[in-house]
């Protein structure tokens, strides 16, 4: 905590983390996108990256994730999170993958089954 105490330590290290970036150079990230390790990402050079991408790429060998998953694990800001990942991109190490936001329509019978049900209790 900041010698103020009013949580101050929070800006200077999303100050600090970023660069002093307030916005990602560019590919803009939503909430939901799914980040994956690029093919390349093993043999790219790390010495350039910090400690937070340098966490989010170990994160990300075990599974992919989303913008918020990988911000929340790192406790930091979806807004300081974006500019990270944008750095990560230009560099080569991650990928994103096209979200599933369509569903195949309900079945209507099980519907009306649920509903009667819902109905005899």
């Amino acid at each position: 905590m900041s010698p103020t105490g009013h949580g101050d330590d929070r800006l200077v290290r999303s100050y600090v983390v970023t660069g002093g970036r307030a916005q990602p150079s560019r590919n803009h990230f939503d909430h939901i996108t799914l980040i994956t390790l690029s093919a390349s990402s093993g043999r790219l050079n790390r010495a350039p990256l910090n400690p937070e991408q340098l966490a989010i790429l170990d994160a990300l060998a075990r599974t992919s994730q989303s913008v918020v998953e990988l911000a929340a694990l790192l406790r930091l800001p979806v807004s300081v999170m974006r500019i990270l990942l944008s750095d990560l991109m230009e560099s080569g190490h991650i990928t994103t993958q096209q979200r599933i936001t369509h569903t195949a329509a309900p079945d209507l019978k099980m519907l009306e089954d649920v509903l009667a049900g819902l109905h005899r209790l």
